[in-house]
């Protein structure tokens, strides 16, 4: 690696919801704990709610990532055209687009109001998405196990 590539910015990318109170929170927090640095997670909703759900906190306390630091924020042009890439989750046609980053849809179900099993089940499928983006986007990315194994 030269020094040029050790200077370069980590890739940005914005997990984008309607209330900002679950699945975008759930992969932002699952993005910066596997990323280590080398990729920069945001998360933002089209329409923001007061709170993470707190069913999504709950679980997420649980496998030992922590939500005190979430807060719901609105999605802005800005927040996307600085990200690589924008991943959309249930907000449809009320996400701006900004040509030049690439964006790509998650149909994941909304995990409000779910039962902890429910909330587990949809962090599962958003863990395996994001280790599969974070593989995408820095091929050379050294993952640290799952956190759905170590509990």
């Amino acid at each position: 690696m030269t020094s040029t590539d050790q200077t370069q910015t980590p890739p940005q990318v914005v997990f984008a919801c309607v209330r900002n109170g679950g699945r975008s929170v759930i992969s932002r927090v699952l993005a910066e704990h596997y990323a280590g640095g080398r990729v920069v997670a945001r998360s933002a909703g089209t329409q923001p709610g007061d709170h993470i759900h707190a069913e999504v906190a709950a679980v997420l306390e649980q496998l030992g990532l922590h939500t005190s630091h979430e807060q719901p924020t609105l999605l802005t042009r800005d927040t996307i055209a600085a990200s690589t890439m924008a991943i959309t989750l249930g907000c449809g046609e009320e996400c701006p687009y900004v040509p030049g980053v690439t964006y790509v849809d998650w149909p994941v179900a909304d995990p409000g109001g779910q039962d902890a099993d429910t909330v587990r089940e949809i962090i599962a499928d958003l863990d395996s998405r994001v280790r599969d983006l974070l593989v995408a986007l820095v091929p050379d990315i050294e993952l640290p196990p799952s956190v759905l194994d170590e509990r």
